[in-house]
C-alpha cells in the first residue's frame, strides 16, 4: 500500500536553465567586480566535473574567497530568475496530500547547499506542502540508498510503500529503485535514456503521476 511519494527537485519540481552571462553577473555579484581570471579558474575546478561532489564551500575556499556562504548567497541571488518551478507543483502535491499521502523532497543539492534549496522550496511553495526535506549535503549523494532511507524513516514508510518521482534514470529510478521503492520517471522536462535502466512508470505530464498513484492504490 502506497503511503507516501517523494520527489527530485532539479528537472522534476524545478526546471534549471544554464546561461553563462548570468555565471559571470554571479561571480560579479559576490565578488563585487568582474574578475575573468577567477571565472577561468571557476570553470576548471567548479564545472570541471574533477570535483566528486566536494562541498561548494571547500571549492571556494580553495579559489580564495574569504566568505564561502556571502559569496553563495550574492551570486544565488542573481542565479534565481533562472529556477522555474512546476507550474503545477503546488496542485500536485496537494492532490496527493488530499489523498492522504505524505510527501518529500529528496535531492541532490549540489553545488547550492540545503540552507539555499530550503529558501527556494519555501519561495516556491513547496515546504508546506512537503512532509520532509532532505538534501545530499546532509545524508549523502544519490543513488546512494541513505538518502532515500532516511526520508522514509523521517517519514514513518517502508521504503516499498513509498513512489520516487525523478528524472535521472540512475540517480533517482536507480537508486530508488534499489531499496525498494516504486519508480516514476518523470519526462516533462527533459527526457534521460541511460541505457539498462527501467522505471515503473513514466510520467509525461504531473497527472501521470496521480494517475500511477491511483493504479497503485487498486
Amino acid at each position: 500500500m502506497i503511503e507516501a511519494v517523494l520527489f527530485d527537485w532539479n528537472n522534476t519540481l524545478v526546471e534549471f536553465t544554464w546561461d553563462d552571462e548570468v555565471l559571470l553577473a554571479g561571480h560579479r555579484a559576490a565578488l563585487g567586480r568582474d574578475d575573468p581570471e577567477f571565472t577561468r579558474r571557476y570553470r576548471d575546478l567548479v564545472l570541471g566535473g574533477s570535483h566528486a561532489y566536494r562541498p561548494y564551500r571547500e571549492l571556494l575556499a580553495e579559489l580564495g574567497v574569504g566568505d564561502p556562504d556571502a559569496f553563495i548567497d550574492a551570486e544565488h541571488e542573481v542565479w534565481r530568475p533562472q529556477f522555474a518551478p512546476l507550474a503545477s507543483a503546488q496542485a500536485l502535491l496537494d492532490a496527493l496530500r488530499t489523498r492522504g499521502l505524505k510527501t518529500g523532497l529528496v535531492a541532490n543539492s549540489w553545488p547550492d547547499p540545503g540552507r539555499v534549496l530550503r529558501r527556494d522550496a519555501e519561495t516556491f511553495g513547496f515546504a508546506e506542502r512537503l512532509d520532509v526535506i532532505v538534501f545530499s549535503e546532509e545524508l549523502g549523494v544519490k543513488p546512494a540508498p541513505e538518502i532515500f532511507l532516511h526520508a522514509c524513516r523521517e517519514l514513518g514508510v517502508e521504503a516499498v510503500d513509498t513512489v520516487f518521482v525523478g528524472d535521472n534514470l540512475e540517480t533517482d529510478v536507480q537508486g530508488a529503485a534499489n531499496v525498494g521503492m516504486t519508480t516514476i520517471q518523470a519526462l516533462w522536462f527533459r527526457a534521460d535514456d541511460t541505457p539498462g535502466i527501467e522505471p515503473d512508470f513514466m510520467a509525461f505530464t504531473p497527472m501521470d503521476v496521480l494517475n500511477a498513484v491511483a493504479r497503485l492504490a487498486l
